[in-house]
């Protein structure tokens, strides 16, 4: 039987359009237009699911820059964290089948778990630029497969003004006993001071305890290193009774109930609000201070929570940016283009210093910029090297907040002892390393 040659036509161009349809990926970014593929005219959707909910705004407000200078370009921008497990967050999400094209990652433990929808990043200028140590929680034999946010620092925010009307040297805050005597000084001048109370602790927040807290006291034990703990089958807990002690001194001296007091309380009713004298936070704390009270974010200082008679400040990158491998690859290669010119841009790296208040964990800034006074406290002890490792980022999966952190909270309220808070918690790492 004789075909007509429209009759192939028809059959190739059918192929064609079905095959086209089958190359959508599992992500939810989409390609489409007029041009060819990365030709002009084409516009990409990049879905972002990130855990940052301090600079939300400011970063909501770079992106809508970013689309005015590239208009083919549109980012859906989701925020959650704060009060929720951004970890357990991103699991649901990509369980339903929503994955977004662009999320965070908190160092090897998470690569672990995510490592299937992860894409190498490659051609990055911001990788280029990465600052000397900040990619290793994120290589894999020698591919990297994240970009840095930034470098962080917690330890005890104070009050300067407090401090010196109490007659403290927050210098010579080197030890626990030390501390001791401060909060002791503080809680006995607490009506001639106008506080409340020397702390707030929000054991409602479990990530503050359950990783920044722990991670002071088990640096040691790793030699302030993710990685050491990451491949370590066990935990010791070798300054147990130190972190209970700090623990204890805290609630003790805390505005109550200590189990319902959150971040925003934390931070923005009592901290800002000259309340209490010192929490335990880091300088991602300083936008929301000084939005409150612009005198109290500037008259705020940090020192170190003293470990085993060391004061170093626990400084390191909080999260890391990832592209998801199931996005199509025009949106693999926005989302990379999106996340370098925040970082190397000069419009983006205007925003990163001046307007998230980042300390930059990358070459080419001008330092000098860096305006708040907690995050050039942290520069400097990170230029100093006096520094100690985030070794929370090399939990095993479920530790700091759902083991560790619930046992704090169990043991805050009575509950369980603190023995049995450490052997759950140790108990919980060898099983799940």
């Amino acid at each position: 039987m004789k075909r007509s040659k429209w009759s192939y036509a028809f059959l190739l161009a059918l192929i064609l359009v079905l095959g086209a349809c089958g190359n959508s990926g599992d992500a939810g970014g989409s390609v489409s237009g007029d041009g060819e593929e990365g030709g002009d005219g084409e516009s990409v959707t990049i879905d972002l699911y990130q855990f940052k909910v301090e600079f939300k705004e400011q970063f909501e407000s770079l992106v809508a820059q970013y689309e005015e200078e590239n208009p083919d370009v549109t980012i859906n921008v989701e925020t959650v964290g704060g009060g929720n497990d951004y970890g357990a967050t991103l699991k649901s999400k990509i369980a339903s089948g929503n994955e977004p094209d662009i999320f965070n990652i908190g160092g090897p433990q998470d690569y672990e778990d995510h490592k299937d929808r992860i894409a190498p990043i490659e051609d990055s200028a911001a990788v280029d630029a990465a600052l000397e140590g900040t990619l290793d929680a994120v290589t894999v034999d020698d591919q990297v497969y994240g970009i840095p946010y930034n470098l962080e620092g917690y330890g005890l925010i104070y009050n300067k003004g407090i401090f010196e009307e109490a007659g403290i040297n927050p210098d010579e805050l080197t030890t626990m006993e030390d501390l001791q005597t401060a909060v002791d000084t503080l809680d006995g001048m607490k009506e001639e001071l106008g506080l409340d109370a020397v702390f707030a602790f929000p054991g409602k927040e479990r990530w503050v305890y359950g990783n920044h807290s722990s991670s002071s006291f088990l640096a040691p034990e790793f030699n302030d290193s993710v990685i050491e703990a990451f491949e370590s089958d066990t935990v010791e807990f070798e300054h147990s009774e130190e972190l209970k002690n700090y623990i204890d001194m805290q609630v003790d001296y805390s505005e109550q109930p200590v189990l319902s007091l959150d971040y925003s309380q934390q931070v923005e009713a009592l901290y800002s609000m000259e309340k209490v004298a010192m929490i335990q936070q880091g300088n991602w704390a300083y936008p929301s201070i000084e939005q409150i009270a612009p005198e109290v974010a500037e008259n705020s200082g940090i020192i170190p929570i003293p470990v085993a008679g060391e004061s170093k400040m626990p400084v390191g990158v909080p999260q890391y940016w990832v592209v998801n491998s199931g996005a199509e690859d025009n949106v693999q290669q926005a989302a990379v283009d999106f996340l370098d010119y925040m970082y190397t841009s000069d419009a983006g790296k205007e925003v990163v210093l001046n307007d998230f208040n980042f300390i930059p964990a990358y070459e080419d800034y001008d330092t000098s910029q860096i305006s708040d006074p907690l995050s050039q406290e942290i520069y400097e002890y990170s230029e100093e090297g006096n520094t100690s490792g985030w070794v929370f980022l090399g939990y095993p999966t479920g530790f700091a907040e759902e083991t560790f952190g619930d046992n704090v909270q169990q043991y805050i309220s009575g509950d369980i002892t603190w023995e049995e808070a450490i052997d759950n918690s140790k108990a919980y790492w060898e099983e799940n390393r």
